[in-house]
């Protein structure tokens, strides 16, 4: 008999949703890159768009979003989700509590207040026209419109005072701005972290 589908959809989605994951596969820079779900933006080989702050935002990486107490393959471990079939009586609180633990994962404290760069996917929330007003910023292709979405402290709420006009869902941006410790709750999933936009521009990647 088949394991639970959505206990095992979790599980999986540990090896996507943490920074361990899949990494860009991005081809070509004559032409946008074309991704698969749980693919991931290389920071490290992006075109970068040329910084006009002098150094005042600091490029962090998203494993850097997750607090050093927070251990996820420890919580599923525990769960024994690989000893559970689908007439489990078990398997229902084992999922739930999964994803309690995913919803309510925290931030890393270091962060807060820090001015950041980060490289993400645009999963949009509130527009203004054709513009966007709020959306969150994910680590992988495909985050939060698959389900599951990433854990909270792997999704940011992106929040710009202007409008930003030509973005859409899935969308490759470099977002920069203040970084704060804000938990919210969305229809597309709960997210650790609020960042107030300074600039939102598109990712691009060397030849």
């Amino acid at each position: 008999m088949p394991r639970i589908p959505l206990v095992m959809a979790l599980v999986v989605a540990v090896a996507v949703a943490l920074p361990a994951g899949a990494q860009s596969s991005g081809r070509g820079a004559a032409n946008p890159p074309q991704y698969q779900v749980g693919d991931r933006l290389e920071a490290g080989k992006a075109d970068k768009p040329a910084p006009k702050d002098g150094g005042r935002y600091r490029e962090v990486k998203w494993d850097e979003l997750i607090s050093p107490s927070w251990n996820p393959e420890a919580i599923i471990k525990s769960l024994n989700l690989g000893m559970m079939l689908d007439s489990d009586p078990r398997a229902n609180a084992a999922l739930e509590k999964l994803r309690q633990e995913w919803d309510n994962a925290p931030g890393n404290p270091a962060l807060n207040g820090a001015e950041v760069r980060i490289p993400g996917f645009v999963v949009p929330l509130e527009r203004e026209g054709n513009a966007l007003r709020e959306f969150l910023l994910v680590p992988y292709f495909g985050a939060c419109i698959h389900v599951p979405p990433p854990p909270a402290n792997q999704i940011v709420h992106v929040v710009s005072a202007k409008p930003i006009p030509g973005t859409a869902t899935m969308d490759a941006v470099w977002v920069s701005g203040k970084l704060g410790l804000f938990p919210s709750k969305t229809l597309m999933g709960n997210a650790s972290y609020r960042l107030q936009a300074a600039a939102v521009e598109p990712y691009g990647r060397k030849p």
